[in-house]
């Protein structure tokens, strides 16, 4: 690394046609040493990270509470990380006198708990990290962190099928969970101290002829003074919503399944407290019912149609196969599946998607929507779709 040094002004100089014009820069560049950086702790339960300073800028994996990074830039109120994430001031606190986080890792640990496996890493300081899902895998890694791993045991798991690490560049270990199961059901990361924790949740025990074991979150979309998308008529999509909801609710108790509702009255509910029902529920399942408004310069008459959203690739395969049923057995319009960044998208301590049932502006699709006769029929299928799809991973596994 280059010594501490302040170099001064810039200077700039422009040759033009013999003429030589030179200006100094208004601000300073020095070079300072890594173990004067400032430290940050992330104060939240999650920390936002994103790949620029602003919230234009797209997410990265959460930060658990308690991580710490060093800080190589700031602009307005976000600070840059050392490994090169961006997050709001205001998620961190300064950890005075300390030395830019680096950690040692030499073994782990698995334990078993209820519905679910935890991979224990004893760290020396708590690191940033990053998740990706792929098929069949789940890789974690570890960011400002060295291995010196010779030994490890990890076998007789319900989920986990073999592991395999890299330290892919100094200070960068990847960890790659092969998992057994051809689906994920979520995936949970805290910090307890020094020590950083990943719960990957066991498949449910379901059969193919009920619901019994599973439980269900449902979120109807908007409440109270937050109205919605509007139908022709000025209905509002927040009623429709919770009607869709309770019907649901009722089909899928008939078939055995436990439902959780957000709401069950024309209330408002934040985003924030909605995600924490879902984190802390932790349900088999959850979803969040809607009704589109008309995009940008759209055809009132000519949009219409059943859209998914999915953000996690655990919930893709679910989206998918919910969205082909319902179009199919409904006989509606396909308006398509999305990869959506969205409040009730992100959560990951489940597969958890947002739909789409129809556009309330559209006069023929209103007319079915809030049909009650129609609507019993996309309960009915809705709860049969996702008990076909759960049915599914039952059959994979027997």
């Amino acid at each position: 690394a280059e010594a501490a040094a302040n170099l001064g002004q810039p200077q700039y100089q422009l040759n033009l046609n013999g003429q030589t014009i030179s200006q100094s820069a208004p601000g300073k560049v020095a070079i300072i040493s890594p173990v004067e950086l400032e430290v940050v702790e992330v104060t939240v339960e999650a920390g936002v990270a994103r790949t620029g300073p602003s919230t234009n800028y797209s997410r990265l994996t959460p930060l658990p509470q308690g991580t710490r990074a060093a800080v190589t830039g700031r602009e307005g109120e976000w600070v840059r990380l050392d490994y090169g994430a961006w997050i709001k001031a205001a998620e961190v606190r300064t950890i005075p006198n300390a030395v830019p986080p680096h950690s040692l890792i030499r073994s782990i640990v698995s334990r078993q708990v209820a519905g679910a496996t935890e991979i224990v890493f004893p760290l020396e300081v708590p690191v940033p990290v990053r998740v990706q899902q792929g098929e069949k895998t789940l890789t974690l890694t570890l960011y400002n962190t060295t291995a010196q791993t010779d030994i490890f045991r990890l076998d007789d798991d319900p989920v986990i099928k073999r592991l395999d690490w890299q330290q892919t560049i100094p200070g960068q270990i990847d960890y790659t969970f092969n998992l057994k199961s051809e689906r994920q059901w979520g995936y949970d990361l805290r910090y307890e101290g020094t020590t950083l924790i990943l719960s990957l949740r066991h498949p449910p025990k379901v059969s193919t002829q009920s619901l019994s074991g599973v439980s269900i979150l449902l979120d109807p979309g908007h409440g109270g003074d937050e109205f919605g998308a509007r139908g022709p008529n000025g209905y509002p999509e927040k009623d429709i919503n919770l009607v869709i909801s309770k019907l649901l609710q009722q089909e899928l108790k008939q078939r055995g399944a436990r439902v959780y509702l957000t709401r069950e009255t024309d209330k408002f509910v934040s985003l924030g407290d909605r995600v924490k029902m879902i984190n802390e529920l932790k349900p088999t399942l959850a979803f969040s019912v809607h009704y589109n408004a008309l995009p940008d310069s759209g055809d009132a008459i000519k949009t219409a149609g059943i859209g998914m959203f999915w953000y996690h690739a655990q919930a893709h395969d679910l989206s998918v196969f919910l969205q082909e049923y319902l179009v199919t057995k409904l006989n509606r319009p396909h308006y398509g599946i999305f990869w959506d960044n969205l409040a009730l998208t992100r959560p990951h301590t489940a597969p958890t998607i947002l739909l789409e049932l129809g556009f309330m502006i559209n006069p023929l699709e209103f007319e079915w929507i809030t049909n009650s006769q129609e609507q019993q029929k996309l309960a009915a299928a809705l709860a049969d779709g996702i008990m076909e799809w759960l049915g599914g991973s039952a059959a994979t596994r027997n």
